[in-house]
C-alpha cells in the first residue's frame, strides 16, 4: 500500500525530532514569490563580487527548484540551532564544527526514513548552502518561521540563531505551513539601526557590499577604506543584527543547541597577532572542520589587520610590521592601514622605500598622509 502524503509528513516530523532538528517542515515546490525581488537586488549590484549569483543556471534554479531536481515534488526544510553565547570576533555559527555535513547527515536520515515508508528509494537532492535555492522563503512556506527585516529567518520561540537545509524529494509529502506565522517585526527597526556599516538600505533588503559578513568572508579583495572603521574587531562574520533582535532576547526557552555546533576552545575570539603569524600548515590545522575554511589565510590575516588597527593597542605594532613585510600584497596593504592608525610612521616610511606593489604603496602613502 502506497503511503499517503499525510503519512509521509508524519515520517518527516518524527525523524526530524529523532535527529535533533529544532524545526522541520515541508513546503511545496513552486516559483518563489520573492524571485522578482531577488532579480531586482541583483540588478542593483547588491551582490557585490558574488557574480556567480547572476549566472544563468543559478537564476533558473532559484526561479524553479525543479530545474535543479527535475523529479522533486516536495521540499523538506530543516533548521538547526547553534549556541547563542557571548559576543566575540567570530560569528557564533562558525565557532563549532562545520554545520554543512552535520545538517546534511540529518536530512539524509529523513530521506532514508521516507524511503523505508514509501517502499522505494526516494530521490532527495540535499541542499545545505550547496545549491542556489531561496531557502528562507521555503522555510517560511513550511511554517518554520518568518523572514525578518534583517532578511534572516526568525522562528518564534527559537529566534534566528539557526542554520537551514533542504531536501528536495520526489514524493508528495503533505505540507506543514498554513500561513499562521505572520511577519511579526511590526514597527521595530532595531536590526536596521544597529548595523555598524549601514548595510540595510530599507527593511528586508541587505546590501552585501556594506555587510560585514560579506566583506570578511565572501569578498576576496581589499576591504573598502570607508568601511574599515565600522568593521571594528570583527574577524569572521557579524551577529549585530541578531544580537539586538527582540525575538532572540525573548527566547529564554531556546532548545538546546546541537552539541556538534558547540564552540571550540578560543574560537569566539582568536588571538589576532598569533593569527597574523600562521603559516599555511598552521592555518590549515586551525580551520579544519570549521566554517572558517571558507576564508583563505590571507583573507583572515587581512581581517585581523583591520581588527588590530581598530583596537588601537600599540602592542600590535611589531606583528603588523612583520605582516607589512610578508608575501601577500593584500595583507601588506591592510597592515599599512593598521600601522597608520597606530601612528607607526617610521615602519611605513621604511617599507615605502622598498615596496613594489602599487596598491600597497598607495595604502602606505594614505596612511602617512
Amino acid at each position: 500500500m502506497t503511503a499517503t502524503p499525510a503519512a509521509l509528513r508524519d515520517v518527516v516530523l518524527a525523524e526530524g525530532r529523532r535527529q535533533g532538528l529544532h524545526r522541520v517542515g515541508v513546503a511545496p515546490i513552486d516559483r518563489p514569490a520573492r524571485y522578482d525581488r531577488y532579480r531586482a537586488w541583483l540588478d542593483a549590484g547588491m551582490n557585490g563580487t558574488m557574480d556567480y549569483m547572476a549566472a544563468p543556471h543559478h537564476l533558473a534554479w532559484r526561479e524553479d527548484p525543479r530545474q535543479l531536481a527535475p523529479r522533486a515534488r516536495s521540499a523538506v526544510v530543516a533548521a538547526l540551532a547553534y549556541p547563542a553565547d557571548e559576543p566575540g570576533t567570530v560569528a557564533r555559527y562558525a565557532r563549532g564544527a562545520d554545520y554543512h555535513p552535520v545538517l546534511y547527515r540529518k536530512l539524509e536520515a529523513i530521506v532514508d526514513a521516507l524511503s523505508a515508508v514509501a517502499g522505494r528509494a526516494v530521490e532527495g537532492r540535499i541542499c545545505v548552502d550547496s545549491a542556489p535555492v531561496l531557502e528562507r522563503e521555503l522555510a517560511e512556506r513550511a511554517g518554520l518561521g518568518f523572514v525578518g527585516k534583517n532578511t534572516l529567518l526568525i522562528a518564534p520561540g527559537l529566534g534566528s540563531y539557526t542554520v537551514l537545509g533542504e531536501a528536495l524529494v520526489d514524493v508528495d509529502v503533505a505540507t506543514t505551513g498554513d500561513g499562521s506565522i505572520a511577519h511579526r517585526c511590526g514597527s521595530c527597526r532595531a536590526c536596521l539601526d544597529a548595523c555598524p556599516t549601514g548595510a540595510f538600505p530599507e527593511p528586508w533588503v541587505l546590501d552585501a557590499r556594506r555587510c560585514i559578513s560579506y566583506q570578511t568572508i565572501e569578498h576576496h579583495g581589499a576591504i573598502p577604506a570607508e568601511l574599515r572603521d565600522a568593521i571594528g574587531d570583527h574577524l569572521f562574520g557579524c551577529d549585530v543584527c541578531q544580537e539586538v533582535c527582540p525575538f532572540n532576547a525573548a527566547a529564554p526557552a531556546r532548545a538546546i543547541p546541537d552539541p556538534e555546533l558547540s564552540p571550540r576552545e578560543r574560537r569566539a575570539a582568536p588571538d589576532l597577532l598569533a593569527l597574523l603569524g600562521l603559516n599555511t600548515n598552521q592555518h590549515r590545522k586551525m580551520v579544519a572542520g570549521s566554517p572558517l575554511r571558507r576564508v583563505r589565510r590571507d583573507g583572515l590575516q587581512r581581517n585581523a589587520c583591520v581588527a588590530l588597527g581598530n583596537a588601537g593597542d600599540p602592542a600590535a605594532i611589531p606583528g603588523l610590521e612583520r605582516a607589512l613585510a610578508g608575501p601577500s600584497a593584500l595583507v601588506r596593504a591592510h597592515a599599512a592601514w593598521a600601522l597608520g592608525r597606530l601612528g607607526a610612521t617610521a615602519a611605513l616610511r621604511a617599507r615605502l622605500d622598498v615596496e613594489a606593489d602599487p596598491d600597497v604603496r598607495a595604502e602606505i602613502e594614505r596612511a602617512l598622509g
